[in-house]
C-alpha cells in the first residue's frame, strides 16, 4: 500500500527471545522487495492450536528422533574430544564452528560437557535461553552458529549439575532430539574430557559421528589424549584427526619460537592412533599459543571472528579447509543389503 508493507508475526510465547532477531531479519528481507519503501511489524502470540501446528511442522509429523542418526542425514557430526581437561578443547570447538560459519556452512554446536559447560561464555551468549514450544526448543543463534548447552536450562548459571551415568545419557539424547536444529552442514559436540558416559553414549546415539582429538605439545598430555581416540575406535567411530593446541609461542619482540609446553605431543598422538586404527590419522594443525585466543574466549568473541589474520585463526581455517574436502565417513552407517 503506497510502498508500505504491514506484517503481523505470531510469537510462540509473549516473551519470546527471538523477537528482536525476527524483527531485524524480516525487516531486512522485506525491505529488499521491489516497491517496498517502509516496513511495519506487529507482534502477537500464538494460541495452543497454532503452537501444535508449529510443532508438527518442525518435526514433519514424526515423533521425537535424532535427525543426525538417520541413515539419510547429510549433516556431518564432529565430536571434539580430549583425554584430559585443560587442553583448550572448548576453545577449539567454538573456533572450528566459527571457521565453518565464515566459510559459509550451516553449523551447530552442542555443549555436551554437562559438568563443565562453557560454550555460552566462549560465544558471548551466556544468560540466553532457547525458544521453547512445549517439549521442543529452538537453539540460540549467534554469528550463524546455532547453540545448545545444558547451562541454558538451569535456573541459575552458577548452579552445578550433579547427574549420574543413566541421566547423562538421557540428557544427551534429549539435547539432540528435542532441539529443532534445522538443516545443518555440520554439528560440533564439545565432549567432556576423558572416556566416560557421554563419549560412550554418543557412540551409541550417533554411530557415524567423527572424532577429533585435542592435545597439547606435552608428551604426558598426549599419552592421555590417545585414550580418547582409543575409546572412539572401540565404539567403531572414525577418528579423523588430531589438533595440537597451545603449540609454540612467538615472542613479539625477538620473533623466537618458545615451546612453553614442550613439543611433539601432537605428532606422537597422531602416530599412535594411526597405528591403532590402521589408517592415517593426521595431525591437522598446531595451533599457536596466542593470548588473543584466551582473551576472545573471555570476551565471547572467538579469535576466528575478532582476528582472522592471526596465526591461530589461520590454523583453524586450515583445519576446516582440510576436513570439508573429505567425504563423510561411512563408519557406523547402516548399509542396505541388495540382491
Amino acid at each position: 500500500d503506497g510502498g508500505l508493507a504491514n506484517i503481523k508475526i505470531l510469537l510462540t510465547i509473549s516473551g519470546c527471545p527471538m523477537r528482536d532477531k525476527l524483527k531485524s531479519d524480516v525487516t531486512s528481507a522485506v525491505s529488499k522487495v521491489s516497491g517496498v519503501e517502509k516496513v511495519e511489524l506487529e507482534f502477537g502470540v500464538m494460541n495452543e492450536t497454532q503452537r501444535d501446528n508449529v510443532k508438527k511442522l518442525l518435526r514433519g509429523g514424526r515423533e521425537k528422533f535424532i535427525p543426525f542418526a538417520q541413515p539419510d542425514s547429510l549433516t556431518r557430526v564432529w565430536a571434539i574430544s580430549s583425554g584430559k581437561g585443560g587442553v583448550g578443547k572448548s576453545s577449539v570447538t567454538v573456533n572450528l564452528a566459527a571457521a565453518l560459519s565464515k566459510r559459509g556452512f550451516k553449523v551447530g554446536v552442542l555443549d555436551a560437557d554437562v559438568y563443565g559447560h562453557s560454550i555460552p561464555r566462549l560465544l558471548g551468549i551466556e544468560g540466553q535461553r532457547p525458544t521453547a514450544i512445549d517439549q521442543t526448543f529452538i537453539p540460540v543463534e549467534t554469528n550463524g552458529i546455532k547453540v545448545v548447552s545444558i547451562e541454558m536450562f538451569k535456573p541459575d548459571r552458577a548452579d552445578p549439575v550433579a547427574y549420574r551415568g543413566p541421566l547423562l545419557h538421557r540428557v544427551l539424547e534429549q539435547l539432540l532430539s528435542d532441539a529443532y536444529w534445522g538443516d545443518l552442514d555440520f554439528l560440533l559436540l564439545d565432549l567432556p574430557p576423558g572416556t566416560g558416559d557421554i563419549a560412550i553414549s554418543l557412540g551409541q546415539l550417533i554411530p557415524a559421528s567423527e572424532i577429533i582429538v585435542v592435545t597439547t605439545p606435552q608428551i604426558a598430555a598426549a599419552e592421555v589424549a590417545e585414550r580418547a581416540g582409543r575409546i572412539a575406535h572401540q565404539l567403531k567411530q572414525h577418528v579423523i584427526g588430531v589438533i595440537e593446541n597451545m603449540s609454540a609461542y612467538t615472542d613479539p619482540v625477538s620473533g623466537a619460537q618458545v615451546a612453553l609446553f614442550g613439543q611433539g605431543g601432537g605428532q606422537e598422538t597422531a602416530k599412535r592412533l594411526s597405528q591403532l586404527v590402521g589408517v592415517d590419522v593426521p595431525l591437522l594443525a598446531q595451533i599457536s599459543f596466542d593470548i588473543k585466543l584466551r582473551e576472545g574466549g573471555d570476551e565471547g568473541s572467538p579469535i576466528v571472528f575478532r582476528d582472522p589474520e592471526s596465526d591461530a585463526a589461520k590454523g583453524f581455517f586450515a583445519i576446516v579447509d582440510q576436513l570439508t574436502k573429505r567425504k563423510k565417513s561411512l563408519v557406523g552407517v547402516p548399509l542396505g543389503v541388495s540382491t
